[in-house]
Parts: C-alpha cells; sequence; structure tokens
C-alpha cells in the first residue's frame, strides 16, 4: 500500500472522533455564533434615548425594538442549546454605532437604524422592523406645514443620521440653500435646540418625534407635519459576512411577526401608554407595517 494511504488509514479514526467532537455549531460557520458561545455572553448593543424604539427609563433598557431583539437572544440561547447564556446590554449612539458592530464589540444592535444600501458596506442588517417616514417638528403657532415653508428657516437634525444625510442633499442641490442646517448629537439635544428658538424645525424620522413629544408631555405646543421626505426601513444591525447567525435572527423576527407577537409588541409601544411618563404615542399600524408583517423581508428603500 502506498505510504499516503498507510497514513491515512493510520489518521482516519482520529479524524472520526475529533469531528464527532466538535459541537454541531462548528459547522455552521458562523463566526458570530462561534464567539458568543466561546465568550459565554450575548452583547445586545442599546440605545439611551430612541423613544420608543431603545431607551432608558427608571434604569431599565426597554422599548419596542428592544423587546424584539430580546427575543432573538432567546431565539439563540435555543439555537447554541444555551438556555442560560448571560445578555450584557452595551450602549452605543448614533456616531458609533456601525464600528461598534462591525468591529465585534457588540454581536447585535437593534434601536432606531435605518437599512439603506450605503451603510451594507459597512454592516449586515437583519429583516425590518419598522417603517418610519421623516417629516418636521415645528411649534402648532409657526405656519410651517411642509419642506416647501423651510426657505431661509433654521433646521435641526441628529448627526449620524439618513435625516442629517438627505436634509444636506436638499441643501447641496439648492432646493434648501438659503436654510441653514443645524446638528445635534442626539435626539434630545435636537429637541431643545427646537425649544429654544434656536430652529424652525426638528426633521427626523416621524415616529421618533413623536417619541420625543411623549417623553416630554408637551405634545399641544408642537405638531408633526410634512409630506415624508424619505421612508426607513429600520433594521437590527449585525456583522455583515455571517450568513449563518442572519439567519437565526431573520427568523426569529419572521416568527414573530407571522405569529402576530409582533402586532402585540407594537401596539404596547405605540398605542399604549409608556414608560417614563405614561404618555400614549397614538400611532396605529400603518399599511406598510402590515403588509410587513405579513411578508418579512430585508429589503431597504435606497
Amino acid at each position: 500500500m502506498p505510504a499516503y494511504l498507510l497514513l491515512r488509514h493510520a489518521l482516519l479514526p482520529l479524524l472520526l472522533a475529533f469531528g464527532q467532537a466538535l459541537p454541531a455549531h462548528a459547522a455552521e460557520g458562523s463566526a458570530v455564533l462561534e464567539r458568543i458561545r466561546s465568550e459565554g455572553e450575548f452583547r445586545l448593543g442599546y440605545r439611551s434615548a430612541s423613544i420608543p424604539f431603545s431607551y432608558v427609563a427608571n434604569g431599565e433598557v426597554i422599548g419596542y425594538s428592544n423587546e424584539l431583539a430580546l427575543r432573538v437572544v432567546e431565539a439563540v440561547r435555543r439555537h447554541l442549546e444555551l438556555p442560560d447564556l448571560p445578555l450584557r446590554l452595551v450602549p452605543i449612539t448614533p456616531h458609533n454605532r456601525m464600528a461598534m458592530v462591525s468591529s465585534g464589540r457588540v454581536d447585535l444592535e437593534c434601536g432606531s437604524t435605518t437599512h439603506n444600501r450605503e451603510r451594507e458596506a459597512q454592516v449586515g442588517f437583519s429583516n425590518t422592523i419598522f417603517i418610519a417616514g421623516t417629516r418636521l417638528m415645528v411649534r402648532a403657532d409657526s405656519g410651517i406645514r411642509d419642506f416647501s415653508d423651510l426657505v431661509g428657516r433654521r433646521i435641526v437634525t441628529t448627526a449620524g443620521t439618513t435625516s442629517e444625510t438627505v436634509l444636506r442633499r436638499a441643501f447641496n442641490s439648492g432646493e434648501l440653500a438659503s436654510a441653514t442646517i443645524v446638528s445635534a448629537r442626539d435626539h434630545a439635544e435636537s429637541f431643545m435646540v427646537l425649544a429654544a428658538g434656536r430652529a424652525d424645525a426638528f426633521m427626523m424620522d416621524d415616529a421618533l418625534l413623536h417619541g420625543e413629544l411623549a417623553k416630554r408631555g408637551e405634545g399641544g405646543r408642537w405638531i408633526v407635519t410634512g409630506t415624508p421626505r424619505s421612508y426607513e426601513a429600520y433594521a437590527c444591525m449585525l456583522d455583515r459576512g455571517d450568513p449563518a447567525f442572519k439567519k437565526v435572527v431573520d427568523d426569529a423576527l419572521a416568527g414573530l411577526m407571522r405569529s402576530g407577537e409582533a402586532a402585540r409588541i407594537y401596539a404596547r409601544w405605540f398605542t399604549q401608554p409608556i414608560p417614563p411618563l405614561g404618555h400614549n404615542l397614538n400611532l396605529p399600524m400603518s399599511a406598510a407595517m402590515q403588509t410587513l408583517y405579513a411578508t418579512p423581508n430585508d429589503t431597504p428603500f435606497e
């Protein structure tokens, strides 16, 4: 028998034994699942003030997106057969969220992050979890009702968001050339700029604008108005090169949507009183959201 065949026969029992000793997940080719198992925890990125999606109230991380994410964590625990796998919550910001995911410092981020083609170069995205439209918050007596009323006005938006990108694109094209754009660190600061009179309008996704009003209980002084400038598909961010992990995440989200559980979670955060002040956003589910729940997908708007 040739020498290479003798060597193969000698090593075959060892190779078979080694293969049997490998855990099932190793064959999945998922670096993220492997990392979660080896490090012994699931790291979930959260936002501190993105009401009603992911925010902190009374010392606890809560919200629509966060609740969906917790169901995904349970699905990962079942998949890895680690029912007691610890969860570590990691705070992130609009500025560092993509870096936190692409570097592996968080395994999943679920907040109010828009999935678009540009961002796909850095991170991966789950199935869409929410569809929003970019609109304006203004004083009720301001006379501003749409984007055409912003000529010569000051507009604030949150830095690092797609709203800022859309707004600066309109400015650079000359459509809003006479306007002044102000960038704030987060949604709370954007609102404070508006409330202090340093801006005439706050541009952001409509659900987030309603969330800011719910947080403060000042709905009578302000209105959310304007034809949506763009539509945004919110999704959870994850590693862009790990289809096996994405499948676990997507299957969990699709199951919640098709079973009706996601609709119940939606109602809890958008049509009922929510912490910290017990205000109601009064945002019934849109036709776009109903379609999304019936046919889960990961398709962005651009």
